[in-house]
Protein backbone atom coordinates (compact mmCIF):
# COMPACT_ATOMS: atom_id res chain seq x y z
CA UNK A 1 0.00 0.00 0.00
CA UNK A 2 1.38 3.41 -0.94
CA UNK A 3 1.55 6.27 1.54
CA UNK A 4 -1.31 8.01 -0.27
CA UNK A 5 -3.43 4.84 -0.13
CA UNK A 6 -2.68 4.40 3.59
CA UNK A 7 -3.64 8.00 4.31
CA UNK A 8 -6.81 7.78 2.20
CA UNK A 9 -7.85 4.49 3.84
CA UNK A 10 -7.46 6.12 7.26
CA UNK A 11 -9.46 9.18 6.22
CA UNK A 12 -12.21 6.96 4.78
CA UNK A 13 -12.35 4.95 8.03
CA UNK A 14 -12.76 8.21 9.97
CA UNK A 15 -15.40 9.52 7.55
CA UNK A 16 -13.33 12.56 6.59
CA UNK A 17 -13.42 14.19 3.18
CA UNK A 18 -10.60 16.57 2.29
CA UNK A 19 -10.34 19.30 -0.35
CA UNK A 20 -8.50 18.52 -3.58
CA UNK A 21 -4.73 18.29 -3.14
CA UNK A 22 -4.88 18.20 0.67
CA UNK A 23 -3.78 14.56 1.00
CA UNK A 24 -0.65 15.18 -1.09
CA UNK A 25 0.13 18.29 0.94
CA UNK A 26 -0.27 16.35 4.20
CA UNK A 27 2.30 13.81 2.99
CA UNK A 28 4.65 16.60 1.90
CA UNK A 29 4.38 18.00 5.44
CA UNK A 30 5.09 14.54 6.88
CA UNK A 31 8.21 14.27 4.71
CA UNK A 32 9.41 17.70 5.79
CA UNK A 33 8.78 16.92 9.47
CA UNK A 34 10.85 13.72 9.30
CA UNK A 35 13.62 15.40 7.30
CA UNK A 36 13.99 18.29 9.77
CA UNK A 37 13.63 15.86 12.66
CA UNK A 38 17.12 14.48 12.01
CA UNK A 39 18.56 17.81 13.16
CA UNK A 40 15.81 19.48 15.17
CA UNK A 41 14.36 16.64 17.28
CA UNK A 42 10.73 17.50 16.52
CA UNK A 43 9.19 14.06 17.07
CA UNK A 44 10.16 10.71 18.57
CA UNK A 45 8.75 8.96 15.50
CA UNK A 46 11.05 8.14 12.61
CA UNK A 47 8.93 5.65 10.65
CA UNK A 48 7.13 7.34 7.70
CA UNK A 49 4.14 4.95 7.78
CA UNK A 50 3.72 5.35 11.53
CA UNK A 51 3.82 9.14 11.12
CA UNK A 52 0.70 8.91 8.93
CA UNK A 53 -1.36 7.33 11.71
CA UNK A 54 0.29 8.83 14.80
CA UNK A 55 0.66 12.39 13.47
CA UNK A 56 -1.54 13.11 10.44
CA UNK A 57 -4.62 11.00 11.23
CA UNK A 58 -4.34 11.67 14.96
CA UNK A 59 -4.32 15.43 14.33
CA UNK A 60 -7.27 15.23 11.93
CA UNK A 61 -9.35 13.13 14.34
CA UNK A 62 -10.60 16.35 15.98
CA UNK A 63 -11.67 17.89 12.64
CA UNK A 64 -15.43 17.26 13.13
CA UNK A 65 -15.34 19.50 16.23
CA UNK A 66 -13.28 22.31 14.69
CA UNK A 67 -15.43 25.37 13.95
CA UNK A 68 -15.07 29.13 14.01
CA UNK A 69 -12.59 31.30 12.15
CA UNK A 70 -9.44 31.02 14.26
CA UNK A 71 -7.49 28.35 16.12
CA UNK A 72 -4.50 28.56 18.46
CA UNK A 73 -2.30 25.46 18.75
CA UNK A 74 -0.41 25.65 22.06
CA UNK A 75 2.94 23.91 22.48
CA UNK A 76 2.67 22.98 18.82
CA UNK A 77 6.13 21.40 18.56
CA UNK A 78 6.46 20.19 14.99
CA UNK A 79 3.13 21.81 14.10
CA UNK A 80 0.71 19.18 15.44
CA UNK A 81 -2.25 19.31 15.22
CA UNK A 82 -2.22 22.86 13.79
CA UNK A 83 -0.54 22.33 10.42
CA UNK A 84 -2.61 19.30 9.34
CA UNK A 85 -5.78 21.20 10.35
CA UNK A 86 -4.61 24.27 8.40
CA UNK A 87 -3.94 22.13 5.31
CA UNK A 88 -7.45 20.67 5.24
CA UNK A 89 -9.22 23.88 6.34
CA UNK A 90 -7.61 26.68 4.28
CA UNK A 91 -10.26 29.16 5.50
CA UNK A 92 -9.21 28.58 9.13
CA UNK A 93 -6.65 31.03 10.55
CA UNK A 94 -4.20 28.90 12.55
CA UNK A 95 -1.62 30.30 14.98
CA UNK A 96 1.08 27.95 16.26
CA UNK A 97 2.96 28.83 19.42
CA UNK A 98 5.97 27.13 20.96
CA UNK A 99 8.52 28.30 23.52
CA UNK A 100 11.36 26.51 21.66
CA UNK A 101 12.92 28.65 18.93
CA UNK A 102 13.92 25.80 16.60
CA UNK A 103 10.38 24.40 16.62
CA UNK A 104 8.90 27.77 15.68
CA UNK A 105 11.55 28.05 12.93
CA UNK A 106 10.44 24.72 11.48
CA UNK A 107 6.77 25.74 11.68
CA UNK A 108 7.48 28.95 9.74
CA UNK A 109 9.45 27.10 7.08
CA UNK A 110 6.74 24.45 6.73
CA UNK A 111 4.09 27.15 6.23
CA UNK A 112 6.24 28.79 3.52
CA UNK A 113 7.12 25.59 1.65
CA UNK A 114 3.57 24.23 1.79
CA UNK A 115 2.02 27.56 0.78
CA UNK A 116 -0.08 27.86 3.94
CA UNK A 117 -1.06 31.53 3.98
CA UNK A 118 -3.44 30.76 6.87
CA UNK A 119 -0.64 29.74 9.27
CA UNK A 120 1.29 32.01 11.62
CA UNK A 121 4.06 30.62 13.82
CA UNK A 122 5.04 32.37 17.05
CA UNK A 123 8.09 31.77 19.22
CA UNK A 124 6.75 32.75 22.63
CA UNK A 125 5.45 31.53 25.94
CA UNK A 126 1.70 31.21 25.59
CA UNK A 127 1.01 33.38 28.66
CA UNK A 128 2.73 36.30 26.85
CA UNK A 129 0.54 36.07 23.73
CA UNK A 130 -2.08 38.68 22.85
CA UNK A 131 -5.31 38.40 20.87
CA UNK A 132 -8.28 36.02 21.03
CA UNK A 133 -9.13 32.78 19.28
CA UNK A 134 -12.38 30.90 18.68
CA UNK A 135 -10.65 27.61 19.52
CA UNK A 136 -7.55 26.75 21.51
CA UNK A 137 -6.12 23.28 21.12
CA UNK A 138 -3.14 21.32 22.36
CA UNK A 139 -1.74 17.82 22.05
CA UNK A 140 0.03 16.74 25.27
CA UNK A 141 0.88 20.31 26.31
CA UNK A 142 -0.15 20.33 29.98
CA UNK A 143 -2.72 19.10 32.44
CA UNK A 144 -6.19 20.56 31.79
CA UNK A 145 -6.15 23.02 34.74
CA UNK A 146 -2.77 24.44 33.63
CA UNK A 147 -3.84 24.53 29.98
CA UNK A 148 -6.91 26.59 30.90
CA UNK A 149 -5.03 28.84 33.33
CA UNK A 150 -2.31 29.72 30.83
CA UNK A 151 -4.66 30.39 27.90
CA UNK A 152 -7.94 31.73 29.28
CA UNK A 153 -6.97 35.31 28.34
CA UNK A 154 -6.76 34.13 24.71
CA UNK A 155 -10.19 32.49 24.41
CA UNK A 156 -12.70 34.56 22.47
CA UNK A 157 -16.22 35.02 23.93
CA UNK A 158 -18.17 31.85 23.22
CA UNK A 159 -14.94 30.05 22.35
CA UNK A 160 -13.95 26.48 23.09
CA UNK A 161 -10.87 24.61 24.30
CA UNK A 162 -10.12 21.39 22.42
CA UNK A 163 -7.65 19.39 24.53
CA UNK A 164 -6.29 16.20 22.95
CA UNK A 165 -5.66 13.48 25.52
CA UNK A 166 -4.87 9.78 25.69
CA UNK A 167 -6.98 7.95 28.27
CA UNK A 168 -10.02 9.77 29.63
CA UNK A 169 -8.37 12.15 32.17
CA UNK A 170 -10.72 11.78 35.13
CA UNK A 171 -8.35 13.30 37.71
CA UNK A 172 -7.61 16.30 35.44
CA UNK A 173 -11.33 16.87 34.81
CA UNK A 174 -11.98 16.83 38.57
CA UNK A 175 -9.25 19.44 39.13
CA UNK A 176 -10.71 22.04 36.73
CA UNK A 177 -11.69 25.48 38.10
CA UNK A 178 -15.37 25.97 39.01
CA UNK A 179 -16.02 28.36 36.12
CA UNK A 180 -14.93 25.84 33.47
CA UNK A 181 -17.67 23.72 31.94
CA UNK A 182 -16.91 20.34 30.40
CA UNK A 183 -18.94 20.38 27.20
CA UNK A 184 -17.99 16.87 26.12
CA UNK A 185 -15.33 14.17 26.32
CA UNK A 186 -15.31 12.44 22.95
CA UNK A 187 -13.49 9.12 22.35
CA UNK A 188 -11.48 9.31 19.12
CA UNK A 189 -10.87 6.37 16.81
CA UNK A 190 -7.58 6.74 14.93
CA UNK A 191 -6.82 4.00 12.38
CA UNK A 192 -3.40 2.45 13.01
CA UNK A 193 -3.14 3.88 16.52
CA UNK A 194 -3.83 1.28 19.19
CA UNK A 195 -3.74 3.66 22.16
CA UNK A 196 -6.82 5.33 23.63
CA UNK A 197 -7.48 8.89 22.47
CA UNK A 198 -9.99 11.43 23.76
CA UNK A 199 -10.95 14.99 22.91
CA UNK A 200 -11.91 17.14 25.91
CA UNK A 201 -14.07 20.14 24.99
CA UNK A 202 -14.19 22.92 27.59
CA UNK A 203 -15.94 26.29 27.78
CA UNK A 204 -16.04 29.22 30.18
CA UNK A 205 -19.29 29.39 32.13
Amino acid sequence: MSDLQQLQAGLDAMGLELPAGAAEKLLAYRDMLLKWNRTYNLTALKDPAQAISHHLLDSLAILPWVSGASLLDVGSGGGLPGIPLAIVRPELQVTLVDAVQKKATFQRQAAIELGLANVQARHARVEELQGTYAMITSRAFAELADFVRLTRHLLAPGGCWLAMKGQRPEAELAALPADIRVQAVEPLGVPGLEAERHLVMLRLD
